[in-house]
């Protein structure tokens, strides 16, 4: 009875955890690793992300610094960080170490970049509400092939809805923090 609502659960959670991977990749000012994670480096041939041919830190609030492992690559390494269209310039000072300035966004843009957090946010909770129609369809199969009573069904129902309230609850949090972590000056 209760694998639809785990089954709800992990599409719920698996939701959430992607609101996550996309709200780190959104560029806010400050700067974050995940946004290098789409970045693929031409090592020897092969697209590799960033990550792996360098150390990637964030000395400063908003300054982001690559250390390639192989400093032949540092040049590589910037003209993929150019083509990935990120929207900011890579400085290379000649030592190998490849920084990345962010520079704090204008009222105009963290609006614009808050709008895009609410629009991402709001495709999650149809994702959560998707989750919540199919396990609902499941429970009412049940039902229908006489495996559960309509008590039974309605206990299921009530379950889900306070599941899918909780795992709503989660996206308005997560969104509510990046709006103000984007508005912060």
């Amino acid at each position: 009875m209760s694998e639809e609502l785990d089954a709800a659960r992990a599409a719920m959670e698996k939701a959430v955890d992607a609101l996550d991977h996309d709200f780190a990749t959104l560029r806010t000012g400050r700067p974050s690793a995940a946004l290098l994670d789409e970045v693929k480096v031409d090592y020897y041939g092969v697209p590799t992300p960033i990550s792996q041919v360098g150390a990637v830190k964030i000395p400063e609030g908003n300054l982001m610094t690559i250390e390639p492992w192989d400093k032949s690559i540092a040049n590589s390494i910037e003209k993929a960080i150019l083509a990935a269209n990120l929207g900011v310039t890579p400085n290379n000072d000649g030592s190998g170490i490849i920084r990345l300035p962010f520079p704090a966004p204008t009222e105009e843009r963290r609006k614009e970049i808050v709008k895009e957090c609410k629009n991402v946010a709001e495709q999650y909770r149809v994702t959560v509400r998707n989750a919540r129609r199919d396990a609902k369809g499941k429970i009412d199969r049940l039902k229908k092939d006489g495996e559960i009573s309509e008590d039974d069904q309605r206990r299921e129902e009530e379950k889900l809805q306070k599941l899918t309230d909780e795992y709503v609850a989660k996206i308005d949090s997560k969104l509510a923090e990046k709006e103000a972590e984007v508005m912060e000056i």
